[in-house]
């Protein structure tokens, strides 16, 4: 577990091939190094899914978009299939209004996103 600034990002693999992060609190321009981090950290292979669960996140700014566009890039550059969950309401909304739908895949739970993933 990582904690810094008000963000904690916790990691779990729930079964061989599956990694989730779930990430608490706010991902700004003082704690998205720290999303980054964890992100470098975990170097998934190719075939495996990445669920990043924003279920606790209230806040996300450009600095935390481009951390998720960022991430997204590089999984699919490494055959791992990435996907969000729990995406606040609010949060998703804007989201879409910056286009971000039609990149990244957003389920409304981590269960979802690994059954969709399959």
């Amino acid at each position: 577990m990582q904690h810094d600034h008000g963000l904690t990002i916790t990691h779990r693999s729930p079964t061989a091939g599956v990694h989730v992060l779930a990430v608490h609190g706010d991902l700004d321009h003082h704690t998205s190094p720290r999303l980054q981090e964890a992100l470098d950290a975990l170097a998934p292979a190719g075939g495996d899914l990445l669920v990043i669960d924003l279920t606790e996140l209230p806040f996300c700014d450009s600095t935390g978009v481009s951390v998720l566009v960022a991430a997204h890039q590089r999984a699919q550059d490494a055959g791992v299939r990435l996907a969000l969950a729990g995406l606040h309401a609010d949060l998703a909304h804007i989201f879409k209004i910056m286009g971000l739908d039609r990149l990244l895949s957003f389920y409304d739970s981590t269960d979802d996103a690994i059954a969709a993933l399959r």
